[in-house]
């Protein structure tokens, strides 16, 4: 989904963390309705780069890694909302937007890297939800309309995954509380799990979707 600004209330009504994301980014979005929407875009892909800087430094740098994770969520919400308000949305810009949704989500698996997951599970959580979103948006192009599903995988909850892998390492640094894991694995084996159910689920909502519109075409003809 290219933003999560972009999509109406009663299209994510099933998840109330979507529907309260969406409201606080509206309202957000008042103050700053005169900055071109393609400057919030780029400002959030700095923030999630900043965001691996700060987590490798480590120590007190990573309460200001956290502050870059949820900017990063802010702006890339902001951008949209900007575009809709304003009357600036335009293809190329949904295009820019979920460009830059997508390597900000790699930045998010990258704190997970430098907390100290294993690469092997960073790639099957960026793997997953990279084919979430390539599903998603192929199904679009299909003739789906909407999300299809809104699932437990979708860009608030990567950004909360990440965030409290963050906080975790800045609480405990000796690990998970049972565990002893390292904040980054266990995020990333959380996320990845998520990831899985999420594409699963989204799954069966393309296929229902799709075949609505292909019964709907043949009644049609």
């Amino acid at each position: 989904m290219a933003g999560w600004s972009r999509v109406h209330e009663h299209d994510v009504s099933g998840s109330a963390l979507a529907v309260g994301w969406l409201r606080a980014i509206h309202l957000l979005a008042r103050p700053v309705l005169g900055v071109p929407p393609d400057v919030l875009t780029a400002c959030g892909v700095l923030s999630a780069l900043a965001a691996i800087w700060l987590t490798a430094l480590g120590g007190d740098a990573l309460w200001a890694a956290l502050a870059a994770i949820v900017a990063t969520g802010v702006f890339d919400g902001l951008d949209g909302a900007v575009a809709l308000r304003t009357g600036r949305a335009r293809p190329l810009g949904a295009v820019l937007d979920a460009a830059s949704d997508r390597l900000t989500e790699l930045c998010f698996v990258a704190v997970l890297l430098v907390l100290g997951a294993p690469a092997a599970w960073c790639a099957a959580m960026a793997a997953a939800l990279l084919l979430h979103e390539y599903v998603r948006a192929r199904a679009q192009v299909a003739g789906m309309r909407g999300a299809g599903a809104i699932t437990v995988s979708e860009r608030p909850t990567r950004l909360v995954v990440t965030a409290v892998a963050v906080t975790g390492a800045a609480l405990a640094p000796a690990g998970t509380p049972w565990t002893g894991w390292p904040w980054g694995t266990t995020c990333a084996v959380v996320g990845t799990g998520l990831s899985l159910i999420g594409l699963a689920h989204l799954g069966v909502g393309v296929a229902l979707a799709l075949g609505r519109n292909g019964r709907a075409g043949r009644d049609s003809g």
